[in-house]
């Protein structure tokens, strides 16, 4: 697949009905802000024809911008050295490229390093967002976006995307975004519950020794998979899964379910020690879970994660529903006393303890560990820009193996895709077991 830029450039907010700002503002980021991965994350759409015009999603984009100003800002610092959001209308960067084959040839879009070329790079960026529209001869289009994570979670990106295909379409923005990240003051006198220690944060010391525990392997040897889980065999996960459960007769869900068995495969396809403890970093939105509820609309990010543990031979050689009780009950705890207790550590125990952020974007590998990014709940699809709705979307291509992306199947029948990065030695194990439901009982 060759692509070929046919420009590059700038483009900003554009104040349609009210007048634009006169002065640059700064944006203080919030604790939640501050403990996420600090990178850009990049996702990929694509459109059969007929497709609207480049101009008229660029002139969309604009017009969403000016709701979402952090958008069109820049990271910087304030008097104190504090991490900002600069409210200043730089810019997003608009990139419109073409491509000499049809969409067809590369659909299903694979795993690969190739889809690098439908977004632009995610290293050294200032901007924000950066977005790029791949035209290909049959007349399909594909669009590439790449957002910072400091700036919004996955729940604010997509609410952000859904108004960029209403602005395309000349419809008002119907979920006005909430930008007050000041609303999560710590208590006085604090209270820390819980131990944030190793759970959120962590010693710059921990990390330097990490990072030189990760040079025995090198990408190369990491390849991306991508699973596709039928609604029949979910149902049937979901069943198993269930049928220990004295959770007042519930069972648990369809997520806890896949997640459990996952741990469970992947971990028996690493070959590990059954001594070694394994464990799975979790999302958890605090939208829901804070008391009171922070609207949906809030603008930026708000999720702590749950991270479920076990010994490889427990996880093993006990039945699903040990590892699926592991996971919902894991989950369940990151509640509202657990986010207040967050915010109190957060606000003054971590500049006098001098911690920094345990997510980070630029480990290779998370071996004994897994980490789980569900898009599952995210309305991706509902990005239409005029002439209907993606036909396929997913995330770019990102080797970090153990890095597990829960996706809706674009068959649209309640199927779901996983993208699964795994050492290139250990997929044939996994390939073979990764729809057993009863392989693992006799470890």
């Amino acid at each position: 697949m060759k692509v070929k830029i046919e420009s590059s450039k700038i483009t900003k907010p554009f104040y349609e009905d009210i007048p634009p700002p006169t002065k640059s503002y700064i944006l203080p980021l919030s604790v939640f802000d501050k403990v996420t991965y600090e990178a850009h994350i990049a996702v990929i759409y694509a459109y059969r024809p007929p497709t609207p015009p480049n101009a008229a999603i660029q002139l969309g984009l604009q017009k969403a911008l000016a709701s979402y100003r952090e958008w069109a800002g820049r990271l910087g610092k304030d008097d104190h050295k504090n991490p900002v959001i600069l409210l200043n209308d730089e810019g997003v960067r608009f990139v419109e490229a073409s491509s000499d084959s049809t969409l067809d040839k590369i659909i299903p879009f694979k795993p690969s390093s190739s889809l690098l070329n439908l977004h632009p790079s995610l290293n050294n960026v200032v901007e924000l967002v950066q977005v790029q529209v791949t035209r290909f001869t049959c007349g399909s289009l594909v669009v590439g976006f790449t957002a910072h994570h400091t700036v919004a979670d996955g729940h604010s990106t997509s609410n952000f995307l859904v108004a960029w295909g209403q602005a395309c379409r000349g419809l008002d923005i119907n979920s006005v975004p909430l930008h007050d990240r000041t609303i999560f003051n710590p208590r006085n006198p604090p209270l820390v519950e819980y131990e944030h220690k190793g759970a959120e944060f962590m010693s710059k010391f921990v990390k330097k020794e990490n990072s030189l525990n990760e040079t025995h392997h090198v990408s190369e040897d990491i390849v991306v998979h991508k699973v596709h889980f039928t609604v029949e065999f979910l149902a049937k996960l979901k069943a198993k899964a269930s049928s220990m459960n004295s959770n007042n007769n519930r069972p648990y869900s369809t997520f806890e379910s896949l997640v459990a068995h996952l741990w469970r495969v992947i971990t028996k396809a690493r070959g590990l020690s059954g001594f070694e403890t394994t464990h799975i970093r979790v999302s958890v939105n605090g939208r829901t879970r804070l008391n009171p509820r922070v609207p949906n609309e809030y603008f930026g990010n708000l999720v702590l994660w749950a991270f479920p543990t076990a010994k490889v031979k427990d996880l093993l050689r006990e039945p699903l529903p040990y590892a699926t009780k592991l996971i919902h009950d894991a989950i369940i705890k990151v509640n509202n006393n657990y986010f207040r207790s967050f915010i109190d550590f957060a606000n003054h125990k971590v500049k006098e303890e001098d911690l920094i952020p345990t997510s980070d974007m630029s480990k290779h590998i998370l071996c004994p560990n897994l980490e789980v990014d569900s898009w599952l709940r995210f309305p991706f699809y509902d990005l239409d820009f005029g002439t209907g709705c993606p036909y396929m979307f997913m995330p770019s291509y990102f080797p970090t193996e153990g890095m597990m992306f829960l996706l809706p199947s674009f068959i649209g029948d309640g199927s779901i895709d996983v993208f699964i990065p795994l050492f290139q030695d250990n997929l044939p194990t996994f390939k073979k077991i990764c729809y057993s439901l009863d392989l693992l009982e006799n470890y």
